[in-house]
């Protein structure tokens, strides 16, 4: 009986924004996981290629273009600058993006149903629900006048989101301090700007490089008694008042899935833009108490989870 043949390893690129020091993290372990699930298995019949870029959008390019000439079978790009550094990059190598606030609006695609070329994702429809965390912000602090909102300068997601949010404050009635940063260095000054000018609030815009950060930040708001409002429960689930948005673990899971079916030979043409069928709402009343905060027993009883 003949020697079996030899398995054949694909090759998958992860292009991201955030930090080799951070890797792995929650998202992109179940990002792995959801591969693992499907079979693919590293060391046997997976290999990847990870790039970071250390929160800047420099090097992008650069380590986009080192994956298309590898080659890789496919590059996962995350979030929005990524993917346009590696839909720049490659006209035939399949990209899947993750995490990306508007694709549309990025120009990374122009349809969502039928994305046409070699690119296709999941997005995070942050730049939708800008206006409704605004809302739910006014809900828990009906007195807020002034929101710090603390976002990453060099991620045009944020830019996005940060936009649709100054659209929305006005009809909502708060004024928007932008403390954006470039560095982490900024942090302490970014928050202590927002305190000083009395803000309400620190709405923070979850990239994955201000994730990162969530260490730092969250106990520099606490110092400066800043109430924090979120996207992704990352932060309430470490001291964060709130958040609202989709399930990003979820998010960064059905990416695997595409990868899938690319590798099973699916054309990334033919698979459609994915958005968050769900969205949760987390409140923590131990950062309330805290803070002094007394939040409404509606708004507590419609939260899908409670910290307390």
């Amino acid at each position: 009986m003949g020697a079996q043949p030899p398995t054949r390893v694909r090759r998958v690129g992860v292009l991201s924004q955030g930090s080799a020091s951070t890797h792995p993290t929650p998202v992109f372990q179940a990002f792995q996981h959801g591969l693992h699930e499907l079979g693919w298995l590293e060391g046997q019949n997976l290999a990847i290629e990870w790039r970071f870029s250390e929160g800047s959008a420099e090097p992008l390019s650069r380590l986009a273009a080192e994956l298309v000439r590898m080659p890789v079978d496919v590059i996962v790009a995350s979030p929005t600058r990524p993917a346009l550094a590696a839909k720049e990059a490659t006209g035939t190598v399949p990209v899947v993006f993750i995490q990306v606030a508007d694709p549309i609006g990025a120009g990374i695609v122009t349809n969502l149903a039928r994305p046409g070329a070699n690119v296709t994702g999941l997005s995070s429809m942050s730049a939708d629900f800008g206006g409704k965390r605004l809302e739910l912000l006014k809900e828990a602090l009906p007195a807020a006048a002034r929101v710090a909102v603390l976002w990453n300068r060099p991620s045009q997601g944020s830019i996005f989101v940060f936009r649709a949010m100054e659209l929305a404050s006005r009809q909502i009635g708060v004024e928007l301090q932008d403390v954006g940063i470039s560095d982490p260095n900024e942090l302490r000054g970014a928050i202590r700007t927002a305190a000083r000018a009395r803000a309400d609030a620190i709405m923070v815009l979850d990239d994955p490089v201000i994730v990162s950060y969530r260490e730092q930040i969250v106990p520099l708001a606490a110092e400066n008694a800043l109430p924090i409002f979120s996207e992704y429960p990352d932060y309430a689930d470490d001291g964060g008042l709130m958040a609202f948005g989709p399930n990003t673990a979820e998010i960064y899971h059905r990416g695997a899935i595409y990868v899938d079916r690319i590798l099973k030979g699916a054309k990334p043409s033919d698979l459609p833009v994915e958005q968050p069928a769900r969205f949760e709402l987390v409140v923590n009343l131990k950062a309330a108490k805290a803070l002094s905060l007394e939040l409404a027993p509606t708004l507590v009883a419609r939260a899908d989870r409670v910290i307390e």
